[in-house]
């Protein structure tokens, strides 16, 4: 479907996204790649949050209660941003819209595989169209980076991450962005090896999402 199809006011666009089943019904690559379980697209827009969280996918938990970050990542980004579940759910303060909208199952090593190729492609531009108000953009993970920080972006995730000063001073047009790893239980290691990160990101992280979100 066209963009210039698509809703464009939240209330429209959320329906619309939850009535989504393009990775079941008309998936990239063929019906041979097709989502192999029900879709349930999970995405939180809002018309007055100026702080998008924009993760990767969401998780199986996630997937089955349709609450984004309903999980041990989702405790691990709310100690980070400094609000509890009360705050991180209030939706006037924070949307978040991941780069794919619903859980894309497991690999044969049992990890969650990436963001559905079909997504952003059909839905990114029109979710930040449809939210103009946004002043920050947490783009956790590489596929977010990807989107969203186009050439600011480094090799790595890793790199680009230690390069957040930079990319939030930026002068390209739109919202700032800041750009985290996924707060996985998986990534403890790389938090472990990169002590910078909780030293030095994350008070500028509760910094600015506390003015913003008031």
């Amino acid at each position: 479907m066209p963009r210039a199809d698509l809703p464009s006011t939240i209330d429209a666009l959320s329906d619309a996204i939850a009535r989504c089943r393009i990775c079941r019904d008309c998936p990239a690559g063929g019906l041979e790649r097709r989502m192999a379980h029900e879709p349930r697209p999970v995405a939180y827009l809002s018309a007055t949050a100026r702080v998008l969280i924009a993760g990767q996918a969401p998780g199986l938990r996630v997937h089955e209660t349709g609450v984004p970050f309903n999980d041990v990542s989702g405790d691990r980004l709310r100690q980070w941003l400094g609000v509890d579940r009360e705050i991180f759910y209030d939706r006037s303060r924070f949307a978040i819209a991941p780069m794919g909208f619903c859980f894309p199952g497991y690999d044969e090593n049992g990890h969650d595989l990436p963001p559905r190729r079909e997504c952003s492609p059909r839905w990114r531009q029109a979710v930040m169209d449809a939210m103009p108000q946004v002043e920050l953009i947490l783009a956790i993970g590489q596929y977010a980076q990807a989107w969203h920080l186009g050439p600011v972006r480094r090799k790595t995730m890793t790199e680009t991450v230690a390069q957040w000063r930079d990319v939030l001073l930026s002068s390209r047009p739109g919202p700032r962005m800041l750009p985290l790893p996924h707060p996985s239980w998986r990534n403890t290691g790389w938090l472990k090896r990169h002590p910078w990160f909780e030293a030095e990101v994350l008070p500028v992280l509760r910094r600015e999402v506390s003015l913003l979100i008031g």
